[in-house]
């Protein structure tokens, strides 16, 4: 599957569903961020099961606010909803994977507890 682009009127449809999405915050003038868009789209290619999304973050940058992205590439993880992972940085395509392969054997039912105690 190709990556989506994601903007503010798609983002939430997109990321609120069940399963996997990845988000790349990024821009075009930014030069970690070209070096890493291979990188993205190979994996995007070897997990058809996961939602590749983008964020330009010039042309979306009510979305860069909203997540607070400061620094660019970041990277963002959501499964069934929830936000599970956000760093900032271009993976190696091992660290790509292996955050795929941690967000993939989450026990959703514990990271929403989790999150229910931290709201009391």
């Amino acid at each position: 599957m190709a990556t989506v682009e994601l903007t503010t009127a798609n983002f939430d449809e997109v990321t609120g569903k069940d399963g996997i999405v990845l988000v790349d915050f990024w821009a075009d003038w930014c030069g970690p961020c070209k070096r890493f868009a291979p990188v993205y789209e190979r994996s995007s290619e070897k997990h058809q099961n996961i939602v590749f999304g983008k964020v330009d973050t010039e042309a979306q940058q009510e979305l860069g606010a909203k997540f607070d992205i400061r620094s660019i590439p970041t990277i963002m993880a959501i499964r069934d909803g929830v936000i599970v992972f956000a760093q900032p940085g271009a993976l190696p395509e091992s660290a790509l994977e292996n955050l795929i392969e941690q967000v993939e054997a989450l026990d959703m039912d514990d990271v929403r507890r989790q999150l229910a105690e931290h709201k009391h």
